[in-house]
């Protein structure tokens, strides 16, 4: 029974189901019979509320595990700031797909895809050999309120993605 409930909240699982879902959507967004704009809307908020969690709330705390991999967590924070900004070129074609939008569409597919593989390779399978499930339970807590929270804030809005990328 226990176990079910930390299933549902293991950090990695709830990682990876927004993985999927991001790939769903690019899916979607390269479709001419889809709701192209929707879809777009739709990924900018997941992926600046799923990056910015993690951040948050992830990967500090997986840095102070033995054997997962710091530098790969600090070089996924490097990516999200990509992903952000090849995410802002996107939003800030008027377009939707024109040969600038999809060209600029493949450009955002490739960075978020480079990431999402190599957290998946280095990072996620690090957490899920050697943070305990209780932890990892927690840690996905955490990071669904931050995400939640990101999300409620219009966080996939193209003005507060160009802060993000502005700094």
């Amino acid at each position: 029974m226990a176990a079910d409930a930390h299933e549902n909240q293991d950090v990695v699982a709830l990682i990876l189901k927004d993985h999927r879902r991001m790939e769903d959507l690019f899916r979607r967004m390269r479709s001419v019979e889809a709701d192209r704009a929707d879809a777009l809307a739709k990924l900018s908020a997941l992926l600046v509320a799923h990056g910015e969690a993690e951040e948050a709330e992830v990967y500090g705390a997986l840095k102070r595990f033995r054997d997962v991999d710091n530098a790969e967590v600090e070089h996924g924070a490097e990516e999200h700031a990509e992903g952000n900004e090849a995410l802002l070129a996107l939003l800030e074609v008027s377009e939707v797909g024109s040969d600038d939008w999809d060209g600029r569409l493949e450009d955002l597919v490739k960075a978020v895809s480079h990431h999402l593989d190599e957290e998946e390779r280095t990072i996620l399978n690090g957490a899920r050999e050697n943070v305990p499930d209780e932890r990892r339970a927690e840690l996905g807590a955490a990071f669904l309120r931050e995400r939640e929270r990101r999300l409620a804030a219009d966080c996939g809005s193209v003005e507060n993605v160009r802060a993000l990328v502005r700094g």
